[in-house]
Formats: structure tokens, C-alpha cells, sequence
């Protein structure tokens, strides 16, 4: 498993990272996904065999939210 974390811009409220989250846990691969509004970051477990960061970045920009590595 791989860890990353990810700056988020865009977020509004702690709903929008409930969204991220919800939509990264529903990805095959993505073990865990923990976004913090008030930080505006998301640390993402995962196993790069079955999804690769670039994958991750294009889920979380299809939110409408913006993502780059820290």
C-alpha cells in the first residue's frame, strides 16, 4: 500500500470532502481516503497494482475539485 497526500483546492465545507472521500473509498484500489476541509488536503492509501495517482488527481477533479501531490 501507498500513501499520498494531496493539496485540494476548492473545497467549501465539510461536505465537499465527505464527496471526496466518498467517491475515492468507491474506487477499486483506494483503501482509505481522509479529507480535511479546514487543511485543504486529502491523504489517500492505496495499492498502485490496481490505481495510479494520476488516477486519483482526474476522480478528484471530476468532483470539481482541484488536486496536486504535497
Amino acid at each position: 500500500m501507498t500513501k499520498i497526500k494531496l493539496r485540494i483546492e476548492g473545497m467549501h465545507c465539510t461536505s465537499c470532502a465527505m464527496n471526496i472521500d466518498g467517491e475515492l473509498e468507491d474506487t477499486e484500489g483506494v483503501k482509505n481516503s481522509s479529507t480535511h476541509y479546514a487543511k485543504q488536503e486529502s491523504e489517500v492509501e492505496f495499492d498502485e497494482d490496481k490505481v495510479m495517482v494520476k488516477d486519483i488527481v482526474k476522480i478528484i477533479e471530476k468532483t470539481g475539485y482541484k488536486a496536486s501531490l504535497l
